[in-house]
C-alpha cells in the first residue's frame, strides 16, 4: 500500500528569530538566521538546554501568545508552489515531542493516529486506510481498539509518528524520537522515518544526543549553542566533534554477591513472574524489549505499585529493621532506603520552583534541609542557572537532571532509575554516569532501566534482562564468562 503523499515539501527561514518565555531571564532562542529547503534531512543538535525543543516548537507554531513568551524576528514556512506563511497556520507540520505522553490524544490507538487526519478533513475511508498503513510502518502491531494508557513510552513514541505519517506532513519534527526505544525499536523507527520521507518527499530534522543509525539518512547538522546557531555541517562532523569520553567502565560483582533488593515469583499487574537480584554496592542495569514490563516490576519493587503476589525481599542493611516489603513503609521511612527517578520526570514535580524543588523531600519529613548535599548536586548537575525557574518549563534534559537530583537529596540506600540519561548532551551524560559511579563507590546500590549501551558498558556491573512473556533469569556479569549460573543476575 503507498505511504500518504505530502501536500508539498516544505522549507524554513528564520531572520533574526528569538523566544524568550514568559518569567524566565535569559531568552531560549537568540538571532537564528537559518533555511532549510524544502525535502532537506536535517540533524539539530545541541547542549541539554541549548534551545532546541523551542526551536523545533516554533517550526510547528506551538510556541504560544504573547502570554507564554515574547517572539522577536520572522520565522516563515514555504514550500515549492510559492506558498508562503508563519508556523502554526494551514501547511501540515507533524511533531513528535520529548513526552509521548503530552501528545496522546485519544483512548484508542486508531483514533489517536486519526486525530490529525480528521483536523485536515480528510475523507473517513481515506483516514482509515491511512491509519493501518502508518501503524504498520512504525511496527505499532497492538489493534485500532487498543488502550493508548497500555502502551509503554516507546509505544507512544511510535504511536505519534504513526499519527504525523498518516497526516501526510510537508515537515516533520522529531525530538529525541528514539530515546526511551529498545535498541530493535530505534532500528524499525529511523527505517520508518526513512521509508515516510523517501516515499513523500517530506521536510525531516530530527533533534538527537544518539546519532547512531541517522548518519544515512540525515544530510546536514545544525548545532545551537545557548540559543544561538553555532555551527552548520555534516552530522559526520558534528558527531566526532561531541563523541562522549572519559567514561568508567562497569564492574562485574562477584558470584556470590549478596542482594540488596530481590523479587521471588513476583507477580505484577503486567506480566509473568519475575524472579531478579539487584546485587548490593554495585549498579545494575535492567534492560529488554518495550512493553516487556520493566518499569511496572521496579516500581512494585520500589513499593509504589502494589505487588499482585510473590515475594520482595530487602537486605538488612536496606530495611534496617522495617518490614522487607517496602509497600508497608511510610513515605519517611522509604525516602532514606529507596529513591526513584520515574520515567517521566515530571510525574515527581511538586513545587513552583527548581530551588523549592530540591528542598521538598527534607522539608515534608521535617528533617534540616541539607543544603551543601544539594549545592553539591546543583553543581554536578549543571542545575545553578535555572534555580527559580518552575520545573515543568525545563527542557527534557534538564527535567531529567532534576529529578535525578530530588531522588538524591535524601541519600537513600538504594537509588532505581528509570532511563536515566534520556536528553543528556555528551557533557551532561558523562557527568551524570560519573557521578552514580561514584555513588556506587561509596556504598549506595543503583539500578537503572536503559537502553544506551554506552551507559551498560559503564554501569552494568550486574545486568537484568527483562523479556515477556517469559521473565529472563539474571546472573552477574563475571558468570557471563563461564561461571556456573545461579537465578536471580544476568550479564
Amino acid at each position: 500500500m503507498p505511504s500518504p503523499a505530502a501536500s508539498h515539501p516544505t522549507g524554513l527561514h528564520a531572520r533574526g528569530f528569538g523566544w524568550q518565555h514568559a518569567g524566565r531571564n535569559r531568552a531560549a532562542l537568540k538571532d537564528i538566521e537559518l533555511d532549510i529547503a524544502p525535502g532537506e534531512r536535517v540533524l539539530l543538535c545541541g547542549d541539554s538546554g541549548s534551545g532546541k525543543s523551542t526551536l523545533l516548537a516554533a517550526f510547528a507554531g506551538v510556541l504560544g501568545g504573547d502570554d507564554e513568551g515574547e517572539q522577536t524576528g520572522e520565522l516563515t514556512l514555504y514550500d515549492g508552489a510559492g506558498h508562503r506563511e508563519a508556523p502554526g497556520r494551514t501547511v501540515p507540520v507533524g511533531l513528535v515531542l520529548q513526552d509521548p505522553d503530552a501528545q496522546v490524544i485519544a483512548s484508542r490507538v486508531g483514533d489517536d493516529v486519526a486525530f490529525g487526519c480528521e483536523n485536515l478533513g480528510v475523507e473517513r475511508e481515506e483516514i482509515w486506510r491511512r491509519v493501518r498503513h502508518a501503524l504498520d510502518v512504525v511496527g505499532l502491531d497492538v489493534g485500532l481498539g487498543h488502550p493508548t494508557q497500555r502502551l509503554s513510552g516507546g509505544q507512544k513514541q511510535r504511536l505519534a509518528l504513526a499519527g504525523i505519517i498518516a497526516m501526510g506532513a510537508g515537515l516533520i519534527l522529531l525530538d529525541e524520537p528514539t530515546a526511551n526505544l529498545d535498541p530493535q525499536g530505534a532500528r524499525d523507527v529511523i527505517a520508518a522515518v526513512r521509508d515516510t520521507v523517501e516515499a513523500t518527499g517530506a521536510t525531516l530534522v530530527v533533534v538527537e544526543h544518539n546519532y547512531s543509525g541517522w548518519e544515512d539518512l540525515l544530510d546536514r547538522a545544525i548545532m545551537l549553542s545557548d540559543g544561538r546557531v553555532s555551527a552548520d555541517s555534516t552530522v559526520a562532523e558534528v558527531a566526532a566533534a561531541r563523541a562522549v569520553t572519559g567514561l568508567p567502565q562497569a564492574r562485574p560483582v562477584a558470584a556470590h554477591a549478596p542482594a540488596a533488593m530481590f523479587s521471588r515469583d513476583l507477580v505484577t499487574r503486567f506480566g509473568p513472574p519475575r524472579s531478579y537480584e539487584i546485587p548490593a554496592g554495585a549498579s545494575t542495569v535492567v534492560t529488554g524489549p518495550n512493553g516487556s514490563g520493566k518499569t511496572t516490576w521496579l516500581m512494585t519493587m520500589a513499593g509504589l505499585l502494589a505487588p499482585v503476589s510473590g515475594q520482595i525481599g530487602m537486605s538488612d542493611e536496606v530495611a534496617r529493621g522495617l518490614p522487607p516489603s517496602p509497600r508497608k513503609w511510610k513515605s519517611r521511612q522509604l525516602a532514606h532506603r529507596v529513591g526513584y527517578v520515574f520515567q517521566d520526570p515530571e510525574h515527581q514535580f511538586v513545587a513552583r520552583s527548581v530551588a523549592e524543588e530540591l528542598r521538598v523531600g527534607p522539608t515534608v519529613m521535617g528533617e534540616e534541609v541539607p543544603t551543601a548535599r544539594i549545592d553539591e548536586l546543583v553543581e554536578r548537575l549543571r542545575l545553578g542557572h535555572l534555580l527559580e525557574a518552575n520545573p515543568f518549563t525545563l527542557s527534557g534534559g534538564e527535567k531529567r537532571r532534576l529529578s535525578v537530583a530530588t531522588a538524591l537529596v535524601t541519600a537513600p540506600a538504594v537509588v532505581l532509575l528509570d532511563e536515566p540519561t534520556f536528553g543528556q548532551d555528551p557533557s551532561t551524560f558523562a557527568e551524570l554516569v560519573i557521578m552514580l559511579r561514584e555513588l556506587v563507590d561509596a556504598g549506595t546500590t543503583i539500578a537503572s532501566i536503559t537502553h544506551d549501551e554506552m551507559f551498560i558498558a559503564a554501569l552494568g556491573d550486574a545486568h537484568i534482562r527483562v523479556t515477556a512473556p517469559k521473565a529472563a533469569l539474571s546472573v552477574p556479569a563475571s558468570r557471563a564468562r563461564g561461571h556456573r549460573r545461579r537465578e536471580g543476575r544476568n550479564a
